[in-house]
């Protein structure tokens, strides 16, 4: 590896960590935009999200990349922005009730749902140790399910509205700073159209809730950009196998917040289901880095040295909430 080589791969790290930490410290942030509701807040994240990253569009000069958009891709970023604003909004809900745990298994199940929805939609095919690990993830649900008496709608909302997300930017050809900050445009009307009525109505807490409370809200989607552009610049410099790894850094973070610091029950039937889980996650994993090493070998054989692949393009399907 050259030494510019091993200096993109380091700030690729420094990148990923940097993305993946904020998310699995955002149960620590969201709290304190009480009393701020869910709704308001995911209105306020979309609002100066967008702020934000029409700035950062300006700034890296892809202004031009918004009048080359058909009509098409306007739809799937339509499409997008309602997945992952109901991403944001169910997040926020458990991170402000109580439900720091559930979050966090939406996250840990994440991949694996993203695996079936490559099986479904897209006809991939799945090895023998990918459909096991599928099966035991789905028998961990089954385990939370009776210990919960009702299935984890926290967890799996998360990881299917996720899934989705990632499914639908998978066919968008878009730069992710410019389809992100569309997205977040795109919601922008609904989101001011509700601010506006919050307060009107005398229930909003922007003006009425001292300035600190408004700076926290306006960081807030400062908060949902920046990590997304981190991923992205991650997303160049590292291989994908490796961004998959640290995926698993943002739900450790949150579900270690949830029992550590909320205080949120953990009998042993919870246990057991996210044990199922994380041996999913393990065979998965596994697998994967199994087989990126074969295609390396591969690569090294008919190239005749070694190769550390990055990402080929910035891609924000691997961002949480």
């Amino acid at each position: 590896m050259t030494v510019r080589a091993a200096d993109r791969q380091r700030s690729g790290w420094v990148f990923g960590i940097g993305a993946y930490g904020m998310w699995g410290l955002f149960p620590a942030f969201f709290p304190l935009l009480k009393p701020a509701g869910a709704v308001e807040i995911l209105a306020h994240r979309i609002v100066w999200s967008a702020a934000f990253l029409a700035i950062v569009v300006v700034l890296v000069r892809r202004v031009a990349d918004l009048r080359a958009i058909t009509a098409r891709t306007w739809g799937l970023l339509a499409i997008a922005s309602a997945l992952i604003s109901a991403n944001w909004a169910i997040y926020v809900y458990a991170v402000n009730n109580g439900h720091v745990v559930d979050a966090a298994l939406g996250y840990f199940i994440n991949p694996l749902v993203t695996v079936l929805l490559g099986l479904l939609v897209f006809r991939e095919r799945l090895a023998g140790a990918q459909w096991v690990a599928l099966a035991v993830a789905v028998g961990g649900v089954v385990v939370l399910t009776w210990q919960l008496g009702a299935p984890p709608y926290i967890g799996l909302g998360l990881a299917l509205s996720f899934a989705l997300y990632g499914a639908v930017k998978k066919v968008v050809p878009v730069d992710p700073r410019v389809s992100v900050g569309v997205e977040a445009g795109l919601a922008t009307p609904f989101a001011l159209g509700y601010l506006v009525f919050l307060q009107h109505d005398g229930t909003g807490t922007f003006l009425g809730s001292g300035a600190g409370h408004s700076v926290l809200l306006i960081v807030a989607g400062v908060l949902t950009a920046l990590p997304l552009l981190l991923f992205a610049a991650a997303a160049q410099r590292l291989a994908l196998v490796t961004m998959g790894l640290l995926f698993y850094l943002t739900p450790v973070m949150q579900l270690s917040w949830g029992i550590a610091v909320g205080g949120e029950p953990m009998p042993p039937a919870r246990w057991v289901g996210f044990g199922l889980i994380w041996v999913a996650l393990a065979i998965f994993t596994a697998d994967s880095v199994l087989r990126s090493r074969a295609r390396r070998n591969v690569r090294r054989d008919v190239h005749g040295g070694a190769l550390d692949q990055p990402a080929t393009a910035p891609d924000d399907r691997g961002g949480t909430s």
